[in-house]
């Protein structure tokens, strides 16, 4: 890993400049001493776009902060970072403290938020994009944001297996955990497997699996439908020999929460989908947490 890391990165001058190797270095400290004050940190992935992994990071972010964690959330999500809209956060200004390092933006529940979204619209904030790879703004992401001590820093990850999201958890190092979102529709084994493979590559040992989508509950007469076939995420996960965290509702609250400023955790607290998200999370504690 480490040696393909620095190819093409640095345009026709070949080698670094000592003062590019400075500000490298100096930013690896800073991403050490950030990540220092973090217990534990849980990736959010997917095989492929379109099966809610955001809205199950953004849950799952703010159900641990309900259950009385400190808890951060990064949208490593480039291209579409869309956490702030979800959480009710979207055009806050991110702001800059006296060490030039960012403040994430906090949820009314606590919750701290840092995404992309903020830098694009808070373009009169002088933050330096340090040369123009994504690999070095999801580390500024990181490195330059002044997360303080944190139980959680769930990040939410890019979708798919390709460049993006493996350079998220190579830039993060010691990864606690990585949770998969699956539908049952893509719960195609084609799909989870690559994602495993790819986790396993970077020795990641704390792998799990949430079906999401995975019934439809009748507002009418509250039967439960199985809309997209009948999952098997359960089978999978143990063939994989990884976690299942169980599943989850396709509920109108959940797609429509994006327009009501909020999740559905903190929405409709008391509702079933809440209910899930908090069992998930027990589960979750209960299969990574070591013991205290």
């Amino acid at each position: 890993m480490a040696e393909n890391q620095h190819h093409g990165h640095h345009g026709h001058g070949g080698e670094m400049t000592p003062e590019q190797q400075k500000q490298m270095i100096e930013q690896e400290i800073k991403l050490a001493r950030n990540l220092g004050q973090i217990k534990y940190k849980i990736a959010v992935m997917s095989g492929k776009g379109g099966v809610g992994k955001s809205t199950v990071a953004a849950n799952l972010a703010e159900t641990f902060q309900k259950l009385g964690y400190s808890v951060g959330i990064l949208d490593a999500d480039i291209h579409g970072p869309n956490i702030p809209k979800m959480l009710g956060l979207e055009g806050e200004q991110l702001y800059v403290n006296q060490n030039h390092n960012m403040i994430p933006v906090e949820a009314p529940s606590g919750l701290k938020v840092m995404s992309m979204a903020f830098m694009l619209d808070s373009i009169d904030t002088p933050i330096i994009w340090r040369g123009p790879q994504k690999s070095g703004s999801i580390k500024q992401l990181i490195a330059e944001v002044e997360w303080g001590p944190l139980d959680f820093l769930f990040i939410d990850n890019p979708p798919g297996t390709g460049d993006e999201p493996l350079t998220v958890l190579q830039t993060i190092p010691n990864i606690d955990a990585v949770i998969m979102v699956t539908t049952p529709n893509v719960v195609s084994q084609e799909d989870v497997l690559k994602c495993v493979k790819m986790v396993n590559m970077l020795n990641v040992e704390n792998i799990g699996l949430i079906e999401n989508m995975a019934y439809y509950i009748c507002p009418h007469c509250g039967e439960k439908l199985n809309v997209f076939g009948e999952g098997d995420g359960e089978s999978f996960s143990k063939e994989m020999e990884i976690n299942y965290f169980g599943d989850l509702p396709l509920t109108e609250k959940v797609s429509d929460s994006p327009n009501q400023d909020g999740v559905v955790s903190t929405l409709d607290p008391d509702g079933e989908v809440s209910k899930r998200f908090v069992e998930i999370a027990n589960a979750i504690k209960e299969a990574f947490l070591k013991e205290e």
